[in-house]
């Protein structure tokens, strides 16, 4: 329900809110011209002192306040420590999971295609009919080179047939 601008005097539609206090839990409902007149001149921090400010800005950002000096320096060195061993000590940040090996007959059967290891099931199946067309005995220009060719492009087809699973 769009309610009337709160502002004294005015008749307008109150469409903007504006916080009545710090809390932000209760709002005014002013027009556009009178929400931005409000807002102007309103200070969230107005009554606060400034270790009040600080504290609660420290609140708003960590979650919680920087209560005693010594806190705040055992907290900077952990910091400072666990940038040294990030720097210095970088084995122990590294435990990556190792990727699987391929084993050297699946590798040379992607080489025989010329494709990558990541290459799929269907780039695989493409490259072969594509070899198979030029070096099948019956098709290929030079007969002596093409048996030899076609059967080592079928054997590398079996081989990845198998790696897909198909």
């Amino acid at each position: 329900m769009i309610q009337k601008c709160e502002h004294a005097g005015c008749t307008k539609a109150g469409t903007c809110r504006a916080p009545k206090d710090r809390t932000l839990r209760e709002y005014w409902h002013f027009c556009t011209e009178h929400a931005a007149e409000y807002n102007k001149n309103w200070n969230y921090y107005e009554g606060m002192s400034p270790e009040e400010i600080e504290a609660d800005w420290e609140l708003q950002t960590f979650g919680a306040p920087l209560n005693s000096k010594t806190k705040s320096h055992i907290d900077a060195a952990d910091y400072a420590k666990f940038i040294n061993d990030f720097l210095t000590g970088r084995d122990s940040f590294d435990h990556a999971p190792q990727k699987p090996k391929i084993a050297s007959n699946i590798v040379s059967a992607f080489k025989k295609f010329d494709l990558p290891i990541t290459a799929s099931w269907r780039e695989v199946a493409t490259r072969y009919r594509v070899l198979a067309k030029k070096y099948h005995p019956d098709t290929a220009h030079n007969k002596d080179s093409a048996t030899s060719e076609f059967t080592a492009i079928t054997a590398a087809y079996e081989t990845l047939k198998k790696h897909f699973g198909k």
